[in-house]
């Protein structure tokens, strides 16, 4: 957890909460039903795309295709210096992966948002992302001004294009999530990516916590070494949950989880 984080000693139990923030946390979240969509959208290919997910809701993404990527970072919407935290989200739930029953953790030590539910058992938090270098060696060069929507683009660049609608730009770019995918490390130190570790029809529900800023690429991963660019679309779909309650698996899955929760809660006392 972030050395910024509140000591476990000065942490509120969820029964010591005041009951306007335990109001906030229905004691059962929403599995999701297409009665509560607020709204839908498609993401095409090698796309970028940032919204505003309010505390409460929930977004699914689902894959459309074989071998899905989708870059992920969060920000909180009211103070965006917090952000989504690689190393207190692995160290403090001893884990490389992102799966069902982990959070995503910000580096204030609060849950930006939960993996409520997930098809696959393994997102990759390591893999990094494309950049334009990388992307001009692996599938050759396509400018929009000669291929219009059908130009090779990245994640790093197409990251940067929606952070600065937020007031946002390359200082606040950090090691972002990658979802459907998955990368090993050996006993060499060496990255081994899984071709065919998604399919058709994969999906991830994040259930989130704060109020966040959700910026997302859907360029192929760093590591796949697919020389062709195809990279997947995927749906999104956001739809109103609830928040975790007091019996939520991702609180349950761990004592550092059931701290951050409380943590979060704070915040919107």
């Amino acid at each position: 957890m972030s050395s910024r984080d509140t000591g476990a000693s000065s942490v509120l139990a969820f029964d010591d909460l005041p009951p306007l923030a335990r109001a906030a946390v229905p004691d059962h979240s929403t599995v999701y039903s297409s009665d509560l969509t607020l709204w839908r959208e498609r993401m095409p290919g090698g796309f970028h795309w940032s919204g505003l997910v309010r505390r409460g809701n929930s977004l699914r993404i689902k894959t459309l295709g074989p071998r899905a990527n989708v870059a992920a970072l969060f920000y909180n919407f009211e103070d965006r210096g917090e952000r989504y935290n690689m190393p207190d989200t692995l160290k403090s739930q001893s884990t490389a992966c992102l799966r069902k029953g982990l959070v995503c953790y910000s580096d204030m030590g609060r849950v930006l948002c939960s993996v409520a539910d997930s098809s696959i058992d393994w997102h990759d938090t390591i893999g990094g992302m494309t950049d334009a270098s990388i992307a001009a060696e692996r599938y050759g060069v396509k400018t929009y001004q000669e291929h219009r929507n059908a130009m090779h683009r990245n994640a790093r660049d197409g990251f940067l294009t929606q952070l600065g609608k937020w007031g946002l730009g390359k200082r606040d770019l950090v090691p972002n999530a990658n979802f459907f995918s998955k990368v090993e490390v050996d006993d060499g130190g060496n990255m081994l990516f899984a071709p065919d570790h998604c399919v058709e029809g994969d999906f991830v529900d994040l259930r989130f916590e704060m109020n966040t800023i959700v910026v997302l690429s859907t360029c192929q991963h760093r590591l796949d070494p697919n020389p062709i660019y195809e990279p997947t679309a995927v749906e999104l779909v956001c739809w109103r949950s609830g928040t975790a309650g007091k019996d939520d698996a991702c609180r349950l899955s761990m004592p550092e989880n059931g701290r951050g929760f409380i943590n979060t809660e704070r915040y919107y006392l």
